[in-house]
């Protein structure tokens, strides 16, 4: 039986696929060194429509399709495609869907409008991504979490998958990044991450301003771990989570080898 440590990356960018924002390639290297470490790598991201699966070379994983994440008493399909890192070996998954990641644009259309699913679509790929994971059969001794779309996963596996088998050892760590939208993720929206009775008032407050702040407030609540993964962060939450009792947090360091990132999986994991 493997003892190596297995570490999972949920990201909505990462390199070279979706570059939003500069941790996009720290999330690259960051899986290719925890790799690189000995550690058993995967990663999820959406399979936003920029991304180009031929040069990627991206396809359906037949065995993990077809699961359906209902979302506020709709059911949504998806389908997972995989690639191969370039220059690593290590997969990436991407999940998606016909209706919400086909897209030629990201968050925006070509207009720089807002889409304003978005939180429809947040709430399905966090809850799409934990749904994955239970059919891979594949439990995580660490979850890393970045990217504020990914802001629901500490929540929903603290509470809404608490009692989940496949989760009951992970420890999550999330990266606060910078603040990338003004805009509001849909009046609807606390409803529709209220994926089960295990997700009550006391967790959705987290999130009721319902804006890119609130999901990094939210994600980094629920997480064992914080990181700060941008020089330019709210003020508000460096100063609410750069020390926090009880919590393991890395600040943000541009000259980082990312040997300290490994170091936190290695102590959490323990």
């Amino acid at each position: 039986m493997s003892t190596k440590k297995r570490i999972l990356f949920i990201a909505n960018e990462m390199s070279p696929y979706v570059e939003l924002t500069e941790f996009a390639e720290i999330i690259n290297k960051l899986a290719v060194k925890a790799n690189d470490s000995g550690m058993e790598v995967r990663c999820i991201m959406p399979r936003f429509g920029i991304i180009n699966e031929r040069r990627h070379r991206l396809h359906e994983v037949v065995r993990l399709s077809g699961i359906n994440v209902s979302i506020d008493g709709d059911d949504y399909p998806l389908v997972i495609k995989v690639a191969s890192l370039p220059n690593a070996r290590l997969q990436v998954y991407f999940l998606d869907n016909e209706d919400f990641f086909k897209r030629k644009t990201v968050f925006t259309d070509e207009n720089e409008k807002w889409y304003d699913d978005n939180g429809l679509r947040t709430a399905l790929f966090c809850k799409g991504a934990l749904e994955t994971v239970k059919k891979f059969g594949w439990p995580p001794d660490i979850i890393h979490c970045s990217g504020w779309m990914t802001g629901l996963i500490p929540m929903f596996i603290k509470a809404a998958y608490k009692k989940e088998p496949v989760f009951s050892n992970c420890k999550v760590v999330y990266t606060i990044g910078q603040t990338t939208f003004k805009e509001k993720l849909g009046a609807d929206f606390l409803k529709l991450i209220t994926i089960n009775d295990n997700v009550t008032k006391k967790e959705l407050d987290f999130f009721k301003d319902i804006n890119n702040v609130a999901m990094f407030r939210g994600g980094a609540a629920f997480a064992d771990a914080i990181t700060f993964g941008a020089e330019k962060v709210d003020k508000k939450l460096v100063e609410d989570f750069s020390k926090i009792k009880g919590k393991k947090t890395l600040p943000y360091n541009a000259e980082s080898d990312l040997t300290d990132y490994l170091q936190l999986y290695n102590d959490l994991a323990k």
